[in-house]
């Protein structure tokens, strides 16, 4: 069992068994954590940022995370089975995600060293002569960070990476299903350099736990990515003055718009709503395809889908694996055969399978208030709606209270700006899935799917303070 990563000298609370949500074998022990653990890390890592005289500069950050990204390219394959085993993505999509990673840090690097701050035009009125006026860059405070499943290496690396490189104390509570990629990310800041009182790990099943962590009023900036239920019940409990982002999840829709070529859009329709077996925050759920073509869209989706291969996570040929635990498989299956008791045509999958794994499924036009049209599924099924225009696609598209990342697909380059304008999102992906994502570029849920924008240099803003000096001269 690993010991705590947290400034404290207390006993261990217990330890927490991961396994693998494929077969259930045991991956790892860790140990974790009390309220009374929080607090000693709490004091810690809020006297680091108290001792101005001892933050670490922007070149001892840039080296640590420069010889971080080093190490983690000599561990590529290492970081992929770690976070395929523990979180079920299958091996080719977790390999993406670990050198998407190793991206993100250099990204750090090159947010932090590209940020000039900005000159205030002052000087140019009577009441404002022999004065200038400049702002840089300060770390915010303590940052904690709440994680989910999903992605166990890249989303830590979007909410620690950027508070490391702004020079923040920060204390990450990955979730509990997927803790161990999250410790190896930690563990390779610290052999880079970071001292380890800057990154700590709070490993915890327990929620109050976790809410006395980002509750605290020592922390300046709660990053947290999970679900919405969660993320504004912490936000309505911060203390004043704690700033917040919030990553949940959407309900994501894609409008098929004529002329558009069904061979380019159903293979990327079905990357986007099966990858990771549909637990992706931004992954295709719902269609809207013209009403003469619905029929046919689900019928060619659903030859997609039954191709698929569903199996071990570490395997290479393997395209679907699990969902993170087996009441997700019983969720996903009530709600699938809510919808077709309702009237929904089942197209193909609708099942359970061995090893937590649930068929990749298409539903032909579900009623409008199932289950499956109106929440987030979080598993492998798309929805295909028959529309008889486009006003009725944008309308159905819109009618829910979360909205993150959408997708259009036509040949018209009017018709895609006019559905840009009309579709209810932060992003629209025009002849390409709504899951696409850079991490260079804004991530931001709109209504209740998140508050704030993540992307490594939206979150490194967030993390500092615009700091403004004032100089007044008679030379000036």
């Amino acid at each position: 069992m690993h010991d705590l990563m947290l400034e404290s000298e207390r006993a261990a609370a217990g330890e927490l068994v991961v396994a693998s949500p494929y077969d259930g074998r045991e991956l790892g022990r860790l140990a974790t954590a009390d309220q009374g653990h929080v607090e000693d890390a709490l004091a810690a890592a809020y006297a680091l940022f108290r001792d101005r005289a001892g933050w670490l500069t922007i070149p001892e950050r840039v080296e640590i995370l420069a010889r971080a990204a080093e190490i983690m390219q000599g561990q590529v394959e290492e970081l992929t089975l770690l976070a395929a085993g523990e979180g079920g993505k299958p091996y080719t999509d977790s390999k993406v995600e670990v050198i998407r990673a190793i991206d993100g840090v250099k990204l750090c690097i090159e947010t932090l060293r590209g940020d000039p701050g900005s000159v205030i035009p002052i000087g140019t009125t009577p009441a404002t002569l022999n004065r200038t006026a400049f702002t840089q860059k300060e770390p915010i405070g303590v940052v904690a960070a709440v994680s989910a499943f999903n992605h166990p290496l890249n989303l830590i690396v979007h909410q620690v990476g950027p508070a490391v490189a702004s020079g923040c104390p920060v204390i990450v509570k990955p979730a509990a299903d997927t803790p161990l990629s999250c410790v190896r990310f930690v563990k390779i800041l610290r052999e880079a350099g970071l001292p380890e009182a800057w990154c700590q790990v709070l490993i915890t099943a327990d929620n109050a736990t976790a809410e006395a962590l980002v509750t605290d009023p020592r922390v300046a900036f709660m990053s947290f990515i999970g679900s919405a239920r969660v993320g504004w019940m912490l936000r309505s409990r911060l203390a004043p003055g704690t700033r917040a982002a919030l990553e949940h999840g959407g309900a994501a829709p894609v409008v098929l718009a004529a002329p558009y070529d069904a061979d380019v859009a159903l293979p990327a329709i079905a990357k986007g709503g099966y990858y990771h077996a549909g637990q992706v925050c931004v992954s295709v759920q719902r269609v809207f395809a013209p009403a003469a073509d619905a029929g046919d869209v689900a019928e060619r989706l659903a030859a997609l889908a039954s191709k698929l291969v569903v199996g071990p996570p570490e395997d290479a040929g393997t395209e679907v694996g699990p969902l993170i635990r087996s009441g997700e498989v019983d969720r996903v299956a009530e709600w699938v055969d809510e919808a077709v008791a309702a009237g929904a045509t089942l197209v193909t999958g609708g099942k359970k399978l061995s090893n937590n794994c649930y068929a990749p499924t298409v539903l032909l036009n579900p009623p409008a208030d199932a289950k499956v049209s109106t929440l987030e599924i979080f598993g492998p099924v798309v929805c295909v709606y028959g529309c008889e225009s486009l006003d009725e696609a944008c309308r159905h598209a819109n009618a829910l209270p979360v909205a993150f990342q959408a997708a259009v697909f036509t040949a018209e380059i009017d018709t895609a700006m006019r559905l840009y304008k009309a579709l209810d999102a932060s992003a629209v992906m025009v002849n390409d899935h709504s899951a696409f994502r850079d991490d260079v570029m804004p991530f931001a849920g709109l209504r209740e799917s998140g508050l704030g924008v993540g992307g490594i240099p939206y979150t490194m803003h967030d993390m500092q303070v615009d700091k403004m000096l004032v100089l007044k001269s008679a030379a000036l």
